[in-house]
This record gives structure tokens, C-alpha cells and sequence, in this order.
């Protein structure tokens, strides 16, 4: 297998993590993208302890909001490591309220951060891979974006329109050797989640098929398929990764 650079944004997240531990372990060079200083100590850490070092990944400042700091991000990336021929859009955070009570920062930081990064990253990476021949983008999106969630409509609108980028881009570079696929989490066992009350945890895992919330490597595993080339057929589609919490099709 050819040795590709792989850029993650969010990349030092829980789900983050897994999934540059998972691409690395499959011989990639992985690229961890953050904007809060000191969140990428437990990156380091985990990286570390999972026997990968400097020779297999690397770090990446930048806000993902700000469309000319990511040309210039994925710029320092080209010099330093090459071509990023895997892009993970996984950035994002949430802002919940019932939408009677949302602000309008609360509305748009998760937009920006969840949706409109999207657009700031692959713009600078998609010329590259169209011309290369080559390329893998998958988007982050979430189960709520097709079920919704009550205090999440800035979330589950932001993750929506990830499904509409991913079927709408994948149409215009399919045929340039790019897939782009969207891949969509249900409860997955993070900080995010550990953070809900025992209480409501338990209702949640009640509430899902498979009996469990899923973990960060559910996800990298799904990942890790999509941007092989045993995967070169498959693009605009959305994979759900959540124990069967909501089936559709």
C-alpha cells in the first residue's frame, strides 16, 4: 500500500484520536489539526502509548473557521510531509440549547465550526488531489442530522448539511480518481459523553440495539475502509455507525 498523508482536523478529539491511531497503524502519515493550545498533550500521550511516533504523524495548529489560516495551514503541511491525499473532516463542537433560548453565537460557532469548516479545508485540498488523480475526503456527519435531537438544532443542521456537501461534491470529482464520503456516529464513548449524567447514560444505552455506546475505533475502523483503494467504488454516501440506534436508507 502507497504511503499517504492524511490530514484530520479535530484531530486530537476523542474520535479524532482513534481514527489518526487507526490511519497511522495502516501506514499513513497522519496530520492531527487542533485550535486550542495544550489540547494536543493528550494526543501526544496516546500516540505515544500506541507505538506511534514522529515517523508516522504530526500536529498542526489552525482554526478551522478561518478559510485563508487553513490555505495556509494545509500549505505548511505540503512543505514539510507532501501532498494531503486523505482528508478527515472531523472538527466540531457543540453549543445545545432549545432554539426558543439560542443565541445567536450559539447558532453560529457550531455552523462554523461544524459545517463551514468543511468548505475551508477542502477548498484547499481538492485541487491538489483532482490533479494528483487521487484523493479520499470523508466528512463527519451525525444520526441527528437525519433524526434531529431536541437543543440541537444548530448541531443537527450543521451535520445535515455535511450529507448535502458530501453527495454534491463526490458527483463533481468522482471521475478525477476523488470519493468523498460522509461517515455518521451515534453515542460514541468520549469526553463528550462521559460527561451526561449517569442517569441519562443509562437511558441512552438502553436505547440502543446494540446494547452499548460505540468507541472511537467504530469509527477509525469505518474510516480506515473508505479511504482504501478497496473502497475506489464507493462515494457520496453516508455510513451510519451507531449499534442501530436509527436505521434508514
Amino acid at each position: 500500500m502507497k504511503r499517504r498523508v492524511a490530514l484530520v482536523t479535530g484531530g486530537v478529539g476523542g474520535i479524532g484520536t482513534g481514527v489518526c491511531k487507526r490511519l497511522a497503524e495502516a501506514g499513513h502519515f497522519v496530520v492531527a489539526n487542533y485550535a486550542i493550545p495544550g489540547s494536543e498533550v493528550r494526543w501526544q500521550a496516546a500516540m505515544a502509548e500506541a507505538g506511534l511516533n514522529g515517523e508516522t504523524s504530526a500536529l498542526a495548529f489552525g482554526d478551522v473557521t478561518d478559510f485563508d489560516a487553513m490555505g495556509r495551514m494545509v500549505q505548511e503541511i505540503v512543505d514539510r510531509h507532501g501532498p494531503v491525499d486523505i482528508l478527515v473532516n472531523c472538527a466540531g463542537i457543540t453549543r445545545d440549547a432549545s432554539f426558543r433560548k439560542m443565541t445567536p453565537d450559539q447558532w453560529h460557532s457550531v455552523i462554523n465550526t461544524n459545517l463551514s469548516s468543511v468548505f475551508n479545508v477542502t477548498r484547499h485540498v481538492i485541487d491538489g488531489m483532482c490533479e494528483r488523480g487521487w484523493g479520499r475526503i470523508v466528512n463527519i456527519s451525525s444520526v441527528n442530522a437525519v433524526k434531529g435531537a431536541f437543543g440541537q438544532t444548530n448541531y443537527s443542521a450543521a451535520k445535515a448539511g455535511i450529507l448535502g456537501f458530501t453527495k454534491s461534491l463526490a458527483q463533481e470529482v468522482i471521475r478525477k480518481g476523488v470519493t468523498v464520503n460522509a461517515v455518521s456516529p451515534g453515542f460514541i464513548d468520549t469526553d463528550m459523553t462521559r460527561a451526561i449524567r449517569d442517569d441519562v447514560r443509562g437511558e441512552i444505552v438502553a436505547s440502543i440495539p446494540a446494547g452499548r455506546m460505540g468507541l472511537p475505533e467504530d469509527i477509525a475502523n469505518t474510516i480506515a475502509f473508505l479511504v482504501s483503494d478497496d473502497a475506489s467504488y464507493i462515494t457520496g454516501t453516508n455510513m451510519s455507525v451507531n449499534g442501530g440506534l436509527h436505521m434508514y436508507s
